[in-house]
């Protein structure tokens, strides 16, 4: 799964990066198609992996896939029975921070019927819905 090598010392805050529509990776820069999403969200590291996979399952590895998102905002959680107070809990996993317009996935060198399908399904397993474009 994605995660970033090295981190700062910091834990991050919830913030509210998420407010508005993306002005970075809007555009199809890499691929003949992409999916794009259409509402805001945080997308694990796992979900990304999980839309990989029935990518490169789907088109049989044919074809080239990009990521164009990462998940570099550290998510903490303490255990369930905990108490109030003493602290903030460890960094448990880490979310991708996606504003609608956003370019999630790009991919390249299949014929347009299977790469829309592809990332179909592969927008199945994300928490934002998407839209198909082509270049």
């Amino acid at each position: 799964m994605l995660a970033p090598k090295k981190t700062k010392f910091r834990k991050a805050m919830r913030g509210d990066q998420i407010k508005g529509r993306a002005t970075r990776i809007n555009t199809v820069s890499f691929g003949q198609f992409a999916i794009k999403s259409m509402n805001p969200a945080w997308i694990s590291s796992r979900q990304i992996e999980a839309a990989r996979r029935v990518i490169a399952g789907y088109t049989k590895r044919g074809g080239k896939v990009w990521i164009r998102i990462f998940p570099d905002k550290p998510i903490s959680a303490k255990g369930s029975e905990m108490p109030m107070g003493k602290g903030k809990g460890p960094v448990d996993h880490y979310v991708a921070v996606v504003k609608p317009g956003t370019i999630l996935f790009e991919l390249a060198g299949i014929d347009v019927v299977e790469a829309r399908r592809a990332l179909e399904l592969a927008g199945h397993k994300l928490p934002v819905k998407v839209k198909f474009i082509q270049r």
